[in-house]
């Protein structure tokens, strides 16, 4: 097998498995990947262990279980003021990353032009050469991210197929508001271009913001697929589960890829998921839980040399080392994790001909003591 041809050949292991792996060798804190290091709500754990005793072990419904659809329905039709039915609008996934896979695959062809805005999550981009795409990147600027809409509008053509945007912004913190919503709602008036909303975050947003989700806007709804998370909200990453939205005639194409991809999602995780979401508590105290862990990580670091902006959103904070030093930020992150025992994420690997700001993504969703030891090296760099 000496002839294999790559439809990745530029792809090679992920920034966060590098990372992580550094962290382990050399016994760092790891605040690069981004999970929580405490666990889950028991109540949550117990009810998928009731879900298994119940009898829900074998398929689920290809598209979810009616139950937990009904609650994302309830819920999500509550919060943003939307319409979303769900027998044929939304789907139960195994995982964000793989509703966005399924997504790209069931509509990019060879030649199709897909607007992404960098630094991006990093599955965007292969997801769309493995179909044949062309990434059209729009790059945001350290350290506000914010957006020019005119260079927007300027990338559109008549090959635009898709645009996939996310906000709460992984990894730059920030939070797209209600202009800039409306902005986009304008800008693809009268075309027939795919939103993917990447709203994995939706929940994880500080400093009373509201999460404006493509869900409130009508011209962005009747054309947007938007993914959502349960690992992110309940502090399960492992789990793998998430939910898309999208108007019935997307999500039937979408159902087509889904059901050949994965067929259905974990069936136990699915009962205990809509027992759990019957209380909005749940998810609605996670700005409070999560913004303590912001503002206690930066408290405990503002006598250090680094420098920040708090993060608007989701559980990354970005830190500005160009005080310290003149390395590249690749470099200087796998030094920090050899040499202070501290793992982060260098941000240039996600931007357009990889721009270093002299940003490292640090991840805050951990435990009190975590927080106090990494501060502790931080301060002393």
């Amino acid at each position: 097998m000496q002839n294999i041809i790559s439809k990745l050949p530029e792809v090679s292991i992920t920034i966060f498995t590098i990372m992580s792996k550094l962290a382990s060798e050399y016994g760092a804190i790891n605040l690069s990947q981004g999970f929580p290091n405490f666990e889950a709500n028991p109540e949550l754990i117990n009810l998928v262990t009731q879900g298994m005793k119940k009898g829900h072990n074998q398929y689920a419904p290809m598209p979810g279980s009616m139950g937990l659809r009904e609650i994302i329905a309830e819920k999500t039709n509550t919060l943003y003021g939307s319409n979303y039915h769900p027998d044929t609008e939304i789907t139960v996934t195994s995982g964000a990353t793989q509703a966005i896979f399924t997504i790209i695959s069931a509509f990019i062809n060879p030649g199709d032009e897909v607007i992404i805005f960098k630094p991006a999550y990093d599955s965007y981009e292969p997801s769309i050469k493995l179909f044949g795409g062309t990434i059209v990147p729009i790059q945001l600027s350290a350290p506000n991210f914010t957006l020019d809409w005119q260079e927007v509008a300027s990338k559109i053509t008549t090959k635009t197929k898709m645009m996939i945007i996310n906000s709460p912004h992984n990894p730059s913190g920030t939070v797209w508001s209600k202009e800039d919503m409306l902005q986009l709602e304008k800008l693809l008036r009268d075309t027939d271009i795919i939103l993917l909303s990447d709203e994995v975050y939706e929940h994880i947003i500080f400093d009373g913001q509201q999460h404006e989700s493509a869900a409130k806007f009508s011209g962005l709804a009747e054309r947007a697929f938007i993914t959502a998370s349960f690992g992110k909200t309940f502090h399960t990453t492992g789990w793998k589960m998430g939910y898309c939205l999208a108007p019935k005639e997307l999500m039937v194409e979408f159902r087509k890829v889904h059901q050949f991809n994965v067929f259905c999602s974990n069936h136990p995780m699915q009962y205990a998921l809509a027992e759990y979401l019957k209380a909005p508590e749940n998810y609605l105290s996670l700005p409070n839980f999560y913004q303590e862990k912001r503002d206690r990580f930066l408290s405990l670091i503002k006598d250090s040399r680094f420098s920040f902006t708090p993060a608007a959103g989701t559980y990354f904070q970005l830190l500005d080392y160009s005080t310290i030093t003149d390395e590249g930020d690749v470099a200087f992150a796998e030094r920090l994790t050899k040499e202070h025992k501290i793992a982060s994420i260098p941000v240039s690997v996600f931007n357009l001909n990889q721009q270093d700001d002299k940003v490292l993504r640090f991840c805050f969703a951990k435990t009190e003591e975590t927080l106090k030891r990494a501060a502790e090296i931080l301060c002393g760099i």
